[in-house]
């Protein structure tokens, strides 16, 4: 199939600083328009944040595009699973109204096993005062056991003979883990029956996604891939070893989807205002005054999956390039901008100070920590934002500052949300 031949709309939505940016609200905008939504990587270790007629939700791993009836959302290749959050996800989706009956779910997704939960746990306990700030709920583990060739993937639980054969080989292996921690083992037989129930709930849903994402793309469909947390959270480009155990840029949207590399048409990158993190490892624009306060406050920054406060900042405008290098946006979408709305003055990290130098890229961890962020100061603004719905309606104070960013990230500005609103989003 020729590529360039065909006319195509496949978007990647990623996150382009830590994570926590927006992407569910950007994605349930652009899903009303869409054909298809895909979850390509992650877990059910952090949560999009929705709100629209439906309701407010904290989708985990439901893609963001569930509310358009006739979008098909899937769960890709590319995620790891946790049934039960799962099914209690879809419980409270059908509970708010939303239909679920184009919901589908890769036969090759991995399964999050209720002893990655434990272990995710145990270990990150045992790790002290180096702990990585992992959400323990198991996806480190259930990622380490798909590149060991171990783990358990959700067509395994339609095939009940085969499943249990998988758990036979590894389950004695996980118990001398719990072991070593002075835990006890778990039982065959009641693992296999809790993973033969998951099986019969979800297997209606559990099918070969290729072929439907083949016909969409060869069909011109208009597709969206989903990523979750961002490009400072990737398992190769983060803050190693403080990220997570997947890709979230977008290259690898086309493994975790089911897609060739040239089929991606467009990557929009969301970008928040500000920054924030969730977590340890280095967050050179980290503020710890009453800016934070109002930033944590004002943007309710706490954790959707753990309610953890957020750690909160100025905008890094470093890592915008580094991300933007390493996805390749072709635009912006900034969300959070009312966040900033009444402070005198809003600041922008240009560069870093390294044992006296100026840098102005991304270096590896252990340079990164001892980073201090060089500044620009923005003037602010007085007036609320949170209700332009034109650009031209936005400040004179705002709309510089958001050409600065642009700048920084060598993309247009495609997108402005200024509240969690469908309605809240400018659209430039």
């Amino acid at each position: 199939m020729n590529f360039r031949e065909k006319q195509m709309s496949v978007t990647a939505v990623v996150g382009a600083q830590w994570g926590d940016e927006g992407k569910g609200r950007i994605v349930d905008y652009l899903a009303q328009r869409a054909d298809m939504v895909i979850r390509f990587q992650g877990g059910d270790n952090a949560g999009h944040t929705v709100m629209n007629e439906y309701g407010l939700f904290r989708l985990h791993l439901v893609p963001s595009g569930i509310f358009n009836p006739a979008t098909c959302c899937i769960v890709g290749p590319g995620t790891v699973v946790n049934p039960e959050t799962l099914i209690g996800e879809m419980a409270e989706l059908a509970s708010a109204g939303v239909a679920l009956d184009n919901l589908w779910l890769s036969e090759r997704s991995q399964v999050v096993m209720p002893y990655h939960r434990l272990l995710d746990g145990l270990e990150e306990t045992a790790r002290g005062s180096g702990q990585i700030g992992t959400t323990r709920r198991g996806i480190g583990p259930a990622y380490a056991d798909k590149a060991a060739r171990i783990g358990i993937r959700l067509g395994d639980l339609c095939r009940p003979d085969y499943l249990a054969a998988r758990l036979a080989q590894v389950l004695p292996h996980k118990n001398l883990a719990l072991q070593h921690f002075g835990q006890p083992a778990l039982n065959l037989d009641d693992l296999l029956a809790q993973a033969t129930a998951w099986g019969r709930v979800l297997g209606p849903r559990i099918v070969d996604t290729l072929p439907m994402v083949q016909e969409a793309v060869q069909r011109g469909r208009r597709v969206l891939l989903e990523g979750q947390l961002g490009v400072m959270r990737d398992l190769d480009w983060g803050t190693y070893p403080y990220v997570t155990s997947s890709n979230p840029i977008a290259g690898a949207a086309c493994a975790g989807a089911g897609l060739p590399a040239a089929a991606i048409t467009e990557v929009i990158a969301v970008v928040k205002a500000y920054c924030t993190a969730v977590g340890a490892g280095p967050f050179p624009t980290e503020l710890k005054d009453d800016v934070a306060v109002h930033l944590r406050q004002v943007g309710q920054e706490y954790g959707a999956t753990t309610g953890r406060p957020r750690r909160c900042g100025w905008l890094d405008g470093v890592v915008l390039p580094y991300a933007a290098w390493l996805n390749g946006f072709t635009g912006l979408a900034i969300t959070k901008l009312d966040v900033l709305d009444g402070l005198p003055e809003v600041k922008l990290c240009v560069g870093y100070r390294l044992e006296g130098r100026l840098i102005t890229h991304v270096p590896d961890t252990p340079d990164l920590e001892r980073c201090e962020p060089v500044y620009e100061t923005w003037p602010g603004w007085s007036r609320s934002t949170r209700t332009a719905r034109r650009w031209e309606e936005l400040p004179t104070e705002a709309q510089a500052y958001l050409r600065r960013i642009a700048e920084l990230a060598g993309a247009p500005i495609r997108y402005v949300s200024v509240g969690p609103e469908r309605d809240q989003l400018i659209v430039v």
